[in-house]
């Protein structure tokens, strides 16, 4: 999360991190807000009012006094999945709205934005804290996720357009693999800074030894795995997977393309040869787990990788674990909408560990616990492996 300074206010950064997310889109044009690829892909637009519904319906609504509304039909235009407050367009629908129009969001963000600003000036208690902090965390993740669309919907436009953007990953130094001694361990987050309630339950674990690699699979690793007939040995993979890779024809990682011999694929500053020696990203949990069946590993738990990451350098991609995303012994759902957060989401996802180079600065910790059904590969993930 982005750390609040002595002399930054609650209001700064509030109003800092709502630029922030406004000048992830500084690169598209207009005809770009509003383009839904796919049903797992949101419309930049919709993040836009979405991230701002957030603020309107959980605090200005609630604590304001005599708040009015930007416009009433929002709510059902930009709700996500929060039953709890109402009715909202299916997700796979976020596309076909051409209306509210891009310019008419932009107004609603300035609109909510100047009234929690105003909200901010005055003595708020520890409640309506909490409520803001949970709504700047879940902008920032919403800034990640953005980048994710807006990678997905350029990368499948034919002239692969290039973005304005720093992300760019780099080679890691191989330090070898890091050894775990066999004991128990207490997991789960301890700290006094901000947390999500999926990391709640300090709980011990018992683990066996183990090592972990230092550092992530590289490009030129997974061609290998490529080259060695890993797409159609069905020995490598989970049922699922072998499922998946058959139904949706996968031969290679999202956004790699074969061209004459050559293995190319779209990023952030458009199509480009493949580095061997950079981290493999867009990577699927199925694709994961077969790579490390190839290699003869595996993925570590969360729990193995939570101990060992203070000897770990990460934060350029998400990495699977092989923990399925499960609550913590003692989890508190919280009452409501707030509630509807974390917790419903705890079946058939996968856990992983670390950040990525689109995640805002602070924003992860060692405890985090980010989560995806093992299908997922438009965000930026990758392989850390075990043995």
């Amino acid at each position: 999360m982005e750390t609040q300074t002595a002399t930054e206010t609650l209001k700064d950064r509030f109003l800092k991190i709502r630029e922030k997310t406004e000048s992830i889109c500084a690169s598209l044009e207009i005809d770009d807000f509003s383009t839904q690829p796919v049903d797992f892909v949101s419309p930049p637009k919709w993040h836009l009012g979405h991230t701002t519904w957030f603020f309107e319906q959980f605090v200005l609504s609630e604590y304001k006094k005599d708040y009015r509304l930007f416009c009433e039909d929002f709510a059902y235009c930009f709700n996500s999945y929060y039953n709890n407050v109402g009715d909202r367009i299916l997700r796979a629908n976020r596309g076909n709205m051409t209306r509210p129009t891009t310019n008419d969001v932009f107004s609603y963000r300035k609109y909510v934005s100047q009234q929690l600003a105003e909200f901010l000036e005055e003595d708020i208690n520890a409640k309506v804290s909490e409520v803001i902090e949970i709504g700047l965390q879940h902008e920032q993740q919403h800034q990640e996720l953005l980048t994710y669309d807006i990678k997905y919907i350029l990368g499948n436009q034919p002239f692969f357009p290039v973005l304005k953007t720093d992300i760019q990953l780099q080679p890691e130094k191989d330090k070898g693999f890091v050894a775990i001694s066999e004991g128990i361990y207490e997991i789960g987050h301890k700290g006094k800074g901000f947390s999500f309630d999926n990391e709640h339950g300090v709980h011990k674990t018992y683990i066996h030894d183990c090592e972990i690699s230092s550092t992530l699979v590289t490009n030129g690793e997974f061609i290998e795995f490529i080259e060695d007939s890993g797409y159609s040995n069905f020995n490598l993979w989970h049922a699922d997977g072998w499922d998946w890779v058959k139904t949706n024809n996968i031969k290679a990682p999202m956004y790699w393309y074969k061209h004459k011999g050559v293995w190319k694929h779209y990023t952030l500053k458009g199509l480009v040869e493949i580095d061997s020696s950079l981290p493999i990203s867009h990577i699927s949990f199925y694709e994961a787990w077969a790579f490390a069946e190839w290699k003869g590993m595996r993925l570590p738990t969360e729990f193995e990788w939570e101990v060992a990451s203070k000897h770990l350098n990460y934060g350029q991609l998400w990495e699977w674990t092989n923990s399925a995303y499960l609550p913590y012994p003692n989890y508190q759902k919280a009452e409501g909408a707030i509630g509807e957060y974390n917790g419903k989401f705890m079946v058939n996802t996968m856990v992983m560990r670390g950040a990525s180079l689109a995640t805002p600065k602070n924003h992860s910790r060692p405890t985090y616990r980010n989560f995806f059904t093992p299908d997922t590969r438009w965000h930026f993930s990758g392989i850390r492996l075990a043995k």
